[in-house]
């Protein structure tokens, strides 16, 4: 295998297209962010990387609230949409059919057509240079019930969640494993014995 190598660039993939809500329910706004993930367990935080010029940068800025959105297979579109458009010029929710919906624990709005909403409340910023880097604690996550089985456990897969790589969209396919099955032992039968095969 050979390779070249290019200058450094924010070539990682895959990425969410999040569509993040903030303002307030009066005066809503949604933008698709890319730049975000996970930073710490306990307590959950997360973050959003936003240029100073955006219309949403203020508005999250003045609150210290937003609400990070999955975006499904359906959504994709919109989510387009609200990443290229500006809430300064356009009533995105009216364009794209879309609803705000009250948040519990937030008084920004969260997205009512994603089926998992993160409430995330800012804890630092961090100047980085083109953009600035939000830290928040995720303070409450809202799942549809629809996503749940019969034990209460969390179903990802039935919402059809969508990626983002090297400005493409993808829908998420097929499950290639589960965490930790790499060094998972194989079940047993009883005392201890390994399970025979059915002849």
């Amino acid at each position: 295998m050979s390779k070249i190598q290019w200058k450094g660039s924010t070539l990682l993939g895959p990425i969410p297209p999040t569509m993040v809500t903030c303002g307030t329910m009066e005066h809503p706004n949604v933008l698709t962010v890319a730049w975000t993930g996970i930073l710490n367990t306990i307590p959950p935080k997360t973050y959003i990387s936003l240029r100073p010029e955006r219309f949403s940068y203020d508005l999250v800025k003045e609150s210290g609230e937003f609400v990070i959105n999955l975006t499904t297979r359906q959504l994709v579109r919109a989510a387009d949409f609200c990443g290229v458009r500006s809430g300064r010029e356009l009533d995105k929710f009216a364009l794209t059919g879309l609803h705000p919906a009250p948040a519990f624990q937030l008084s920004c709005p969260l997205l009512e057509e994603s089926p998992v909403n993160l409430e995330c409340k800012v804890t630092d910023i961090v100047h980085l240079g083109s953009h600035d880097m939000f830290l928040a604690d995720i303070v409450a996550v809202d799942v549809e019930e629809e996503l749940l089985d019969q034990n209460g456990k969390l179903c990802l897969d039935r919402c059809q969640l969508a990626a983002f790589a090297h400005g493409e969209y993808f829908a998420l396919g097929e499950r290639l494993g589960t965490f930790g099955f790499s060094v998972r032992k194989k079940p047993k039968g009883k005392a201890g014995r390994p399970k025979r095969r059915k002849k």
